[in-house]
């Protein structure tokens, strides 16, 4: 069996639902407060122990949520992710609790990168689709402390009816900012999502042909989620996909 086989690449963690945001599309249906029903520390600790077992080449562990600093523990459970080995990385909500006090201990406790969810290409688009006025401002804020703090990071936007105009925008922000990656998620309507905010055949195949365009020429790597045929795009371009 191949070792693809064997285990997985990438293990997303929803550490919580609680979410200080309310976005149209949220997958989670992210609510104000934490579940009781969430994992507790210890049983967070047991979870990387087996995902650290998973072989010589344990996957990549994403703290995603709600918003994962919802958790007063996120930083111990990223620390022990590191020392299990394992490559972790923190997808944080838009809110003012990413200050730079706490994505400097997220980075001193071995956080390999961060993941800034930006939606919009001005503040009114970003907002309303994110559900909170402000969300845009502190977005930015966090990406000039990761910056300020040498912490590796990626923007990830959602691919959306209501976000699509705005992407050749974003991407002429995005190379300003030093990316490592700029992550597109293609909407599934599940959760808060709707069908009438996925995108049409027609209109994906045009996306992925733009993006790999933009690929072609980016100082960043352009990933796509929902989308596995944009390896068949970029096949028919001659090239392989450069991220995964």
């Amino acid at each position: 069996m191949s070792a693809f086989g064997r285990a997985p690449f990438i293990a997303i963690w929803e550490t919580t639902r609680a979410c200080a945001l309310a976005c149209v599309h949220c997958r989670a249906a992210a609510i104000p407060h934490r579940d009781p029903d969430e994992l507790t520390t210890d049983e967070g600790r047991a979870l990387i122990d087996r995902l650290a077992a998973f072989g010589p080449r344990p996957p990549l562990l994403v703290f995603t949520g709600g918003d994962p600093l919802r958790r007063p523990d996120i930083v111990e459970l990223v620390a022990h992710a590191r020392a299990r080995g394992l490559a972790p990385s923190l997808t944080p909500s838009g809110t003012a609790a990413a200050t730079a006090d706490r994505l400097r201990a997220l980075r001193d406790a071995g956080l390999m990168r961060l993941a800034v969810s930006l939606d919009g290409a001005s503040a009114e688009s970003h907002d309303a689709f994110r559900g909170v006025r402000g969300s845009h401002r502190h977005t930015l804020a966090i990406v000039e402390r990761a910056r300020a703090l040498g912490l590796p990071f990626q923007i990830n936007t959602t691919v959306s009816s209501r976000t699509v105009a705005d992407l050749p925008e974003l991407a002429r922000q995005v190379e300003t900012f030093g990316v490592a990656l700029w992550a597109l998620f293609f909407l599934i309507p599940v959760g808060r999502g709707r069908a009438d905010q996925a995108l049409g055949a027609d209109d994906i195949e045009r996306v992925l042909g733009w993006a790999a365009d933009l690929a072609a020429r980016a100082p960043f790597g352009v990933k796509t989620t929902e989308a596995p045929h944009y390896h068949r795009v970029l096949a028919e371009r001659g090239r392989a996909a450069d991220v995964v």
